[in-house]
């Protein structure tokens, strides 16, 4: 494949992965600062401009519970900036790659949902995703590709943390962890998702929906509990349930990914534990890494 490839909400976690997959190419990574994708003019000329041969939006209004309240801002980032982006890349004959979310299920499902399944969205959150994916397959060459419980980024990220973060380092401070057991969950390491949206973009993979996520489920207790085997600590885990926390937005209770579309493309997902491994071993040697350089007289 040649040509410039565009990427919108470079500055977060996935956005930051997409980028770092895309090495070797040329790359324009814009941060919301640089890029206000709610202005249809200037992703006009954004996208026109730079003669993308691939637009890929990272950018998102992942507050759920804000959404409730501020349902404009969801709309207008998760689902008319979609819009936009989709003509603009359609306009100038650009392949589209736009990212959705689990939460566009009711999480009523016992087996993880394919892409076939019927969405069925509880929240303002998860409805402004979904207009989002309905603007995204307008674009001859879009792609949608469902992801969840991301975690992990590329060397250097600084980005605000996420859950497993926040779990991982109670489980290094020996804190008491509460982590739900009634919510099913695709952890997907962000590494293996943009290696994903790489290879779909490469080859001749059809445009559509897919759900890109590593393989298997998980309660968000059934990670933490790996975690804690892998970094040989003991875990003082608190089980929870949704019912016991007081949220505004409604959370999917069963909400894992099956994969095989995405697999019948070339591309299997690893599963879930074998990326939290790959990631917390990442992890510990940058770590050991910055406190060698720490330790270096000068």
């Amino acid at each position: 494949m040649t040509g410039r490839i565009l990427v919108t909400g470079a500055a977060g976690r996935l956005g930051a992965s997409v980028v770092a997959a895309f090495a070797g190419y040329d790359v324009i990574a814009y941060r919301r600062a640089a890029l206000d994708i709610t202005d249809p003019e200037a992703v006009r000329r954004a996208i026109g401009g730079a003669a993308s041969a691939v637009v890929i939006n990272c950018a998102a209004f992942n507050d759920v519970d804000g959404a409730e309240t501020r349902p404009t801002d969801a709309l207008a980032v998760n689902a008319f900036a979609v819009r936009s982006l989709a003509r603009a890349a359609e306009t100038c004959g650009a392949t589209f790659v736009h990212f959705g979310t689990d939460f566009v299920f009711d999480g009523n499902a016992t087996e993880p949902y394919g892409e076939e399944a019927v969405p069925s969205p509880r929240s303002v959150y998860a409805l402004s995703k979904l207009l989002g994916e309905w603007f995204a397959l307008d674009a001859p060459r879009g792609f949608v590709l469902r992801v969840e419980s991301l975690f992990g980024a590329p060397a250097g990220w600084s980005g605000r943390p996420g859950s497993l973060d926040a779990i991982v380092e109670g489980l290094e401070q020996g804190r008491d962890v509460r982590v739900f057991t009634d919510r099913v969950v695709s952890p997907s390491y962000a590494h293996d998702v943009a290696r994903a949206v790489r290879h779909l973009v490469e080859t001749t993979a059809p445009p559509g929906v897919y759900h890109c996520v590593n393989s298997g489920r998980a309660t968000w207790y059934d990670v933490a509990e790996e975690a804690a085997r892998l970094l040989g600590v003991r875990p003082r885990l608190q089980p929870i349930r949704l019912d016991q926390v007081a949220l505004k937005a409604t959370r999917p209770r069963f909400c894992a990914l099956a994969n095989r579309k995405l697999a019948a493309t070339g591309f299997t997902m690893p599963a879930w534990n074998d990326a939290l491994r790959r990631w917390l071993t990442e992890r510990g040697a940058r770590r050991d890494n910055r406190d060698n350089r720490d330790n270096i007289d000068t």
